[in-house]
């Protein structure tokens, strides 16, 4: 039984995607929130395609939900990684989209069956986006590092590059699958503030969606997305001037961060991070 459910096969000109996956990549909800908001953008509600999760799910730890409609009825949700086709009213490009969440199981299989979908569609490039907690501080610009399949793409799009070296997620899995069929793909990461862990970014949000318009060429209405962000960021003023501790640390991260080289930020800390935070948390009660 193929695994890839095709509903129908859209007429896109000289396609380009964009890609995220929630769960390990996504801290913040920062790269499935930049996805969210272009469909939500775009009216674009059905998928063309889907990859079934029976073979890549382990639904005892992701179990699939229930709903009920208006009428009574019953339905179950399960962990379908979409496929979205999104008309471009301007410029040379459309675009796909695809959204989901990282899959428990065969992710060599799992990334093949992405690939032959955008093959499929003749995608020209590829964005994946991503986010880690980092030791940064939410009063700086967001870091944006790249990977890509071809390393020079990341300085000639003037991103950050990348030293780290550790475990990685579905989305550095994806884009060795996309080198290996010689389709270009560029993911992008944003480092996200680990005392703001528990909550959705915005700022992030915005920044990736501005890199990623940046690179695919394309025009994204980010102004609700950047009115989210300023009330984020003074959401977050009020709470440092209701805690002069928090202000401090908060101080102390700009400091550090002034002679961190990018470069060098590790997602692979992001447990130790939070567990920084929420020992500084305790110590304050």
């Amino acid at each position: 039984m193929d695994a890839i459910r095709r509903f129908s096969k859209p007429v896109l000109r000289r396609p380009r995607a964009v890609l995220a996956f929630e769960g390990w990549n996504d801290a913040c909800e920062a790269a499935s929130g930049v996805v969210e908001f272009i469909l939500e953008g775009s009216n674009v509600m059905e998928p063309f395609a889907v990859i079934d999760p029976e073979e890549f799910f382990d639904f005892q730890v992701r179990r699939p939900t229930v709903a009920i409609d208006a009428g009574g009825t019953r339905s179950l949700s399960w962990p379908t990684t979409k496929f979205f086709a999104v008309p471009s009213p301007i410029g040379d490009h459309d675009l796909v989209v695809v959204l989901g969440e990282e899959p428990s199981f065969r992710w060599k299989t799992f990334a093949r069956h992405v690939t032959k979908l955008l093959a499929e569609m003749d995608v020209e490039e590829v964005v994946l986006l991503g986010a880690f907690i980092g030791q940064v501080a939410h009063t700086k610009p967001v870091p944006i590092v790249g990977v890509a399949t071809d390393p020079a793409l990341v300085a000639e799009h003037g991103l950050l590059g990348s030293s780290y070296e550790g475990p990685t997620g579905i989305v550095g899995v994806l884009q060795e699958a996309c080198r290996e069929v010689g389709m270009p793909a560029i993911s992008l990461w944003a480092a996200t503030p680990h005392y703001l862990a528990a909550n959705a970014n915005p700022k992030a949000m915005l920044a990736l969606a501005g890199r990623a318009s940046e690179i695919l060429d394309l025009r994204i209405d980010t102004s609700a997305l950047e009115t989210a962000s300023a009330e984020f960021d003074e959401r977050v003023s009020d709470a440092m001037e209701s805690s002069d501790e928090l202000a401090g640390y908060v101080h102390e991260l700009e400091e550090e961060q002034e002679d961190v080289n990018p470069a060098d930020l590790d997602p692979g800390l992001t447990d130790d991070l939070v567990t920084e935070i929420e020992s500084f948390l305790r110590d304050q009660d």
